[in-house]
């Protein structure tokens, strides 16, 4: 279905999917109760509805956003939804490694265990744009700002009895290599689309890596990507294609589904793996996308020089511990 795209992608993938012999089942009742779980990107979209379906499973919701007014006025709408929520607001804008330093270190300090980390956050800016170190802001945003977040909170998370990382990626990924010798789009004309897919496809290329490095503190990490969801960075980033789509997207509750399954199910879902539907999935479609053992180090490489990490997980011990 998935290779079609609009069968695995749009509501009629889910809706199928979820009538066939063999759907997990949803996470109990009260899964997450007593769990602290971070969700970044979480004023609206798929990021708010995660929230919800985190909330509703009991868990204590730290809602990461970068304007904390629009977040109290999510946290007290996602209170009116979800009674007796635990929920609070933090500042920080992942793509700007300083903060996200300083977030860390506040998180560390105050709630000292981490149960699950959702990284959530997202941008599709129409020009080249840069953070605030100079790194291509998709990159940063959905790479560089994540990959040190968790690194960060390693001890945070090792705190807890067994922690989970999702990254929320893109189908977008699927049509792109892995932009080894361009990571910050320096070269030919600058897309927006392309440069989201480009840094998504680093995110799933990146998971065998993040899995081992982060397993010695109990932490597995995966990737989900949402079909085509209406949300409102949909409209906002690709309307031709909101508009051309709309009658099959899915609803943010259908977007987020796996990512709030994937936090909360039993056993724990195996580490390193891209997820869609509640179902593993390839990491590539297409046999032009696949990368090397060495073109993948040497994104990490990369990666770990751009945020002054060691390239060992034996070797970096995290900031908070």
């Amino acid at each position: 279905m998935d290779r079609s795209l609009v069968a695995g992608y749009s509501r009629l993938g889910i809706s199928v999917r979820r009538r066939l012999p063999g759907w997990p089942a949803d996470p109990v009742l009260g899964a997450l109760g007593g769990r602290q779980v971070v969700v970044t990107g979480a004023t609206s979209g798929l990021g708010e509805q995660t929230c919800v379906g985190l909330a509703a499973l009991g868990a204590a919701v730290h809602l990461v956003v970068r304007d904390p007014d629009k977040g109290a006025r999510v946290r007290d709408s996602l209170r009116r939804r979800c009674p007796g929520a635990e929920l609070r607001v933090w500042r920080c804008d992942v793509s700007d490694l300083i903060d996200v330093r300083r977030f860390t270190a506040e998180f560390a300090a105050e709630v000292g265990r981490l149960d699950v980390l959702v990284h959530n956050a997202g941008v599709m800016p129409a020009q080249r744009t840069q953070s605030k170190q100079g790194h291509e802001l998709s990159l940063a945003t959905h790479v560089l700002g994540p990959v040190l977040m968790t690194e960060l909170l390693r001890s945070t998370l090792a705190a807890a009895e067994s922690s989970r990382v999702v990254f929320v990626t893109s189908g977008g990924m699927y049509a792109q290599r892995l932009p080894v010798g361009d990571p910050e789009y320096l070269k030919g004309s600058y897309r927006s689309a392309s440069a989201y897919a480009r840094s998504k496809r680093v995110q799933v290329s990146l998971l065998p890596i993040l899995a081992q490095r982060w397993a010695p503190a109990r932490v597995t990490v995966c990737a989900m990507h949402p079909g085509w969801a209406d949300t409102p960075g949909v409209a906002s980033s690709l309307p031709g294609f909101g508009r051309l789509a709309g009658p099959i997207l899915r609803d943010v509750a259908d977007g987020a589904d796996t990512t709030v399954w994937l936090a909360a199910t039993e056993p724990t879902p195996p580490t390193g793996r891209l997820w869609h539907d509640r179902r593993p999935r390839p990491e590539h479609l297409a046999p032009w996308t696949r990368e090397t053992p060495a073109a993948r180090a040497s994104m990490w490489s990369w990666c770990a020089l751009s945020l002054g990490l060691p390239d060992t997980a034996t070797e970096w011990c995290g900031a908070d511990g």
